[in-house]
């Protein structure tokens, strides 16, 4: 989720308005940052923050990708005769939800900054993310 910029204008003459549309907006996002100046008979405000509606989107998107690797791995250990954790580390798990790798090449980068492996079970795990992807967005 990145950063987005919006700014507002407060003119002296009718500030009571142009705050109550300000207000309005601060409450819906996640402000990064806001910087003011005043010129010409009105307050000029930067607003740099993240939508809350893109992020809880995110967090949905994050949680749903969870769930299915999570129920892979524990087929995958099934299947394997291996422990869920030998099959995927729990440590990656969280980070591959909130990566949505979707290539092997992808993935391995994921994994490589964490110095942990998947094994020979790349393919499978992009596989659960690109399917999950699909089921949302459908």
């Amino acid at each position: 989720m990145s950063t987005e910029i919006r700014t507002f204008m407060i003119p002296d003459a009718s500030a009571d308005e142009a705050q109550g549309q300000l207000s309005s907006f601060l409450r819906a996002v996640e402000v990064q940052r806001i910087e003011t100046a005043y010129a010409d008979g009105a307050w000029r405000i930067l607003v740099l923050y993240k939508d809350l509606k893109r992020k809880e989107e995110s967090l949905q998107i994050e949680a749903a990708i969870n769930a299915a690797l999570n129920g892979w791995r524990d087929r995958a250990a099934a299947r394997e005769g291996l422990s869920r954790d030998a099959v995927l580390p729990d440590e990656l798990v969280p980070e591959i939800a909130r990566f949505a790798p979707t290539t092997e090449r992808e993935l391995s980068i994921i994994v490589g900054a964490r110095d942990l492996g998947v094994g020979h079970f790349g393919g499978e795990i992009v596989q659960v993310v690109r399917a999950t992807l699909d089921e949302l967005i459908d």
